[in-house]
């Protein structure tokens, strides 16, 4: 008798589509279960009951942590755990839980105020980046070449409405033109592609539609993806990495990967590897 896994999301794009049309092939019956309808908060979670297990693909890291932490408290299965969501929710909490852990990360500043920026200004040479802390898709991410207009650029984070809109980390520029995203299932690596950026936006993310290619299971590649499992637990995660003069570093990681970039890059059946998982999960 096929399993049931509800795929929560708030959309359907080419990777849920694909993950449904593939689910039959491993005994699982996928369902798409929009992040807005099941108002969980009762212990028994009644909304998430009938499903063997949840597959979380919500785009908002603060919906699917919210989800993931109510539907474990009910005992069901959810890829990924609270946990992963909330250490990859934050960017500041991330890279500390992974450097703490002995994987590399980049060198950074948390800003909270004008104060902190100028401040990370003058410990960090130029080129920088700035980046909010909840965020993801490349959104508001800036690049501060010269430093007679840092202060211009920091105008607009100052004019968010919220704290939460306005807490940002500054680092080095380290793209170089090229980033590595690793899509990783379980424990393995399933595929890893090299994205440049496109014409002139200098941002590389698989989410921008920027080029991309295959590239090598790396052992130090490897050995970073094992240290991200290690500490985040076992599931599905985009981990995109920089390379730099010491070897490559987390840039950050995804709690709901986009594949199909990797997929085409690699020929890697990533369809079929997640729900192995999924299958082996729950059986």
């Amino acid at each position: 008798m096929p399993r049931n896994v509800a795929l929560v999301a708030d959309r359907i794009s080419w990777e849920e589509r694909e993950l449904i049309r593939t689910a039959p092939d491993f005994g699982l019956t996928v369902e798409w279960v929009n992040d807005e309808s099941l108002c969980l908060g009762h212990p028994d979670a009644p909304s998430v009951r009938d499903y063997d297990a949840l597959l979380l693909r919500s785009r908002s890291y603060t919906r699917g942590g919210l989800i993931a932490t109510l539907a474990e408290e009910a005992g069901v299965p959810v890829l990924n755990s609270a946990g992963a969501v909330h250490a990859c929710e934050n960017k500041a909490v991330l890279r500390t839980v992974l450097r703490t852990a002995g994987v590399p990360v980049p060198d950074f500043r948390l800003v909270l105020s004008r104060k902190d920026f100028a401040k990370s200004l003058d410990e960090l040479e130029l080129p920088l980046v700035l980046k909010p802390v909840f965020g993801g898709m490349g959104k508001r991410v800036t690049l501060i070449r010269h430093a007679d207009t840092a202060q211009s650029v920091y105008d607009y984070v100052e004019d968010l409405g919220h704290a939460f809109e306005q807490a940002c980390l500054v680092e080095p520029y380290l793209g170089g033109g090229t980033s590595v995203r690793c899509l990783v299932v379980g424990h393995e690596l399933v595929g890893a592609a090299e994205f440049a950026g496109g014409g002139t936006d200098w941002r590389n993310n698989a989410a921008l539609g920027n080029n991309s290619r295959a590239v090598a299971h790396d052992p130090d590649v490897l050995k970073i993806v094992e240290g991200v499992v290690g500490r985040l637990g076992p599931g599905i995660y985009g981990v995109d990495l920089f390379g730099t003069p010491d070897g490559y570093v987390v840039n950050e990681v995804n709690h709901a990967p986009g594949f199909r970039a990797v997929a085409s890059a690699t020929g890697a059946d990533i369809p079929s590897a997640v729900a192995r998982y999924v299958q082996e999960l729950i059986t």
